[in-house]
């Protein structure tokens, strides 16, 4: 019992929660700054929030990673829609979860590289799914069905790109930000 109560207290100490809370504000306002990449679709919007969130999960762990997310969110909520941010929510989630559990435990490019993989057809499965029955029901009602038809692939496109383009900027960002928190001994 008391082994629980040290590894809580490290797991969320003073550290850590300062550097949780500036991933959350750094994942919030640069996913403010989103932008469509298909005129046919105005609504899927891409943004590079996410990659924060997932450079967390890799620093700190997937708990932390699904702390942050749901943060984020909630802060998007807001001024936001609560369908759509609890749709990304549940997208994010699954995008961050395997690579983030693996990497605990293996750690290196050919690990983490699969790993990513798996997490963007994750995530786009995750993503058709919530769009087909949360989004488009609730924002579209009785004709939701048809709209989705049409827009399946641009859906599956999008949600593909996004997470590869996540995925490559965070192997980009990560050595270089991991290398400076081990100076602070975080």
């Amino acid at each position: 019992m008391e082994e629980k109560k040290v590894g809580l207290k490290k797991r969320f100490s003073a550290k850590r929660l300062a550097l949780i809370a500036v991933f959350v504000a750094l994942s919030y306002v640069v996913s403010l700054f989103d932008f469509p990449i298909f005129p046919a679709v105005p609504f899927l919007k891409l943004d590079f929030g996410n990659v924060f969130i997932l450079l967390i999960s890799f620093l700190l762990g997937p708990i932390e990673g699904v702390v942050v997310c749901v943060l984020k969110e909630s802060l998007r909520m807001i001024g936001g829609t609560i369908v759509g941010e609890l749709a990304n929510m549940m997208i994010t989630c699954s995008f961050i979860l395997v690579p983030a559990i693996v990497y605990q435990f293996k750690k290196g490019l050919k690990w983490v590289i699969p790993c990513l993989a798996v997490a963007c057809a994750i995530a786009t499965g995750v993503a058709l799914l919530t769009n087909r029955f949360i989004n488009f029901p609730l924002y579209m009602g009785a004709g939701a069905a048809a709209v989705f038809a049409e827009s399946f692939w641009f859906i599956l496109a999008f949600n593909l790109i996004k997470t590869v383009a996540i995925s490559l900027l965070t192997l980009l960002l990560y050595k270089r930000l991991s290398n400076f928190l081990k100076r602070w001994k975080i």
